[in-house]
């Protein structure tokens, strides 16, 4: 292959990598904007949906009935764990110093890891996925795999819905109501309570769908899988302007094809270090994100 069809290839190889980090993400800054935690434990939940969605696939089977069956219930089983995270772990630490808050949302994702591990049922080991048949798709002058195609458009989908709740819909307005300012929002007769719980719920869901897209692309699961793929969509979220939704999917998408054209065109070790170095310089150049705004605070 020339430098153009590596390019093309890792271009395309990119948005599909990108898709799934912007749905992790968008939890990460739907959850800062309304209550400012940064929830360290999100990516974990992509462990969940992923392993939700191979228990169903090993019953169900690997047919679109099967995958549809394996997104159901991996957004309903993350929902169902976020609202209990949040009820217990967060809720008490509301009113708190937001450092009290960061360290229960790692102290929460070590235990997801390690109680994963120790289930009978889910163990230490790796297991293969049982991802759906690949083929390549022809677009053009280049081509894609089936798997990478219904990644980004999948994405797009959740996406899309998610922009149409958050924008149309009397519990979208909810949420950005108690974004602004919690206490006004309560006198207005909105449950803040209710609005946090089913912010986290909705971004579960989002880490579920993307749990179940990247077992499928990349077909090994494992406890700690959703660690590294967590902790790059944070800095998609710091990329795009964490607490912004449009900035959520950009930084994802910038992040997913910086990744893959560093592995296209630099040795592999290079990925993870250039991602990480992308949160460093846009702290240093831009700290609020490429569509963050600047928040003033009265002292």
């Amino acid at each position: 292959m020339n430098t153009a069809d590596i390019f093309i290839q890792q271009l395309v190889n990119g948005l599909s990598l990108g898709s799934i980090y912007a749905l992790i993400a968008l939890g990460y800054t739907m959850v800062y904007g309304i209550v400012k935690l940064i929830n360290f434990a999100h990516g974990d939940l992509l462990m969940v949906g992923a392993y939700t969605g191979y228990f169903v696939l090993r019953a169900a089977g690997s047919s679109a009935a099967g995958m549809a069956l394996a997104f159901l219930c991996a957004g309903t089983v993350c929902a169902l764990l976020a609202a209990l995270i949040e009820h217990f772990a967060y809720r008490p630490l509301r009113d708190s110093p937001r450092l009290n808050s960061l360290i229960t949302a790692i102290a929460v994702s070590l235990v997801l890891q390690n109680g994963a591990r120790l289930l009978p049922f889910i163990g230490p080991n790796p297991r293969e996925f049982p991802a759906p048949e690949t083929f390549p798709v022809r677009l053009g002058f280049f081509s894609v795999s089936n798997l990478q195609l219904t990644v980004i458009l999948l994405s797009l989908v959740f996406m899309a819905v998610l922009s149409w709740i958050i924008g149309r819909t009397r519990t979208g307005r909810a949420m950005r109501a108690v974004s602004y300012d919690m206490g006004a929002a309560s006198l207005m007769g909105i449950s803040v309570n209710r609005t946090i719980v089913f912010t986290f719920m909705l971004g579960a869901v989002l880490a579920g769908a993307g749990g179940v897209l990247y077992a499928s692309v990349y077909p090994q699961i494992s406890p700690t899988m959703g660690t590294m793929p967590g902790l790059k969509a944070f800095v998609a979220a710091v990329l795009g302007g964490i607490g912004s939704v449009p900035g959520a999917m950009l930084g994802g998408y910038l992040l997913g094809i910086a990744e893959t054209l560093a592995k296209g065109f630099l040795p592999s070790q290079f990925a993870d270090a250039i991602s990480f170095s992308i949160l460093i310089l846009i702290l240093l150049v831009k700290p609020t994100g490429i569509m963050g705004e600047k928040v003033k605070v009265k002292v």
